[in-house]
């Protein structure tokens, strides 16, 4: 087998690295920034029944006085008509969505209109609240599935080259080393449960995690 000299390595766990973390992280931020996202709609149910405990648990405790302040805010100036309404509405949902987002150590770039929620997310929600595994389960195999099938084919198909052929070398490392990599990710992940990032599960920091450089010979 041929050896993976450590700057060879660095380069292409980078990309594996950045790309799974960009994947998960744009999904997870489409899902809290959404107005059709749990954060939003539990903002909704906290403002039309007077019951601030029902949004304190997407906030670290040490934000919580700010939340409650935004909250008592709102409220009053949802007396003052529909107008107020709306606006002491939007208030409270950006400042919840940025005060959770901070919580998580990623940025806020404003409230995204409804419907912008990935697949898999909406599934995993749907799942929650039907109480049924099987649809986000068979989701998630279905694409875990085509990943391995793409990234074995690529690494297969360059795996017979001339040794003395260079560029045929490195380029079948690349592609063995995305191969690798993609099933330790995927493995790391599904044990990401134990993983806590501001009181939740964090499978992008999991998966960056278990991607970063270190030597390995093959």
């Amino acid at each position: 087998m041929l050896t993976v000299k450590r700057n060879t390595f660095r380069r292409y766990l980078t990309l594996v690295a950045g790309a799974v973390a960009l994947s998960w992280g744009a999904a997870a931020q489409a899902h809290c920034d959404t107005l059709d996202g749990p954060v939003v709609i539990d903002a909704r149910k906290a403002l039309d029944t007077g019951n601030v405990n029902l949004v304190l648990g997407w906030v670290q405790k040490k934000d919580e006085a700010e939340i409650r302040d935004a909250f008592q805010k709102s409220v009053s100036v949802r007396k003052t008509g529909v107008a107020g309404k709306d606006l002491a509405d939007r208030y409270f949902f950006e400042t919840l969505v940025r005060v959770h987002r901070a919580g998580e150590g990623a940025p806020y770039t404003g409230l995204k209109p409804a419907g912008e929620i990935e697949p898999a997310i909406a599934a995993a929600d749907k799942s929650i609240e039907t109480g049924k595994l099987e649809p986000v389960a068979k989701l998630v195999k279905e694409q875990m599935e085509q990943g391995l099938h793409k990234q074995f084919a690529a690494v297969t198909s360059k795996k017979k080259f001339n040794p003395n052929d260079v560029e045929a070398a490195r380029s079948f490392v690349g592609a063995y080393v995305e191969y690798v990599h993609f099933v330790e990710g995927l493995y790391n992940a599904a044990g990401a449960a134990k993983a806590e990032h501001a009181g939740h599960a964090s499978v992008a920091a999991t998966a960056t995690a278990a991607a970063k450089p270190t030597e390995h010979r093959h």
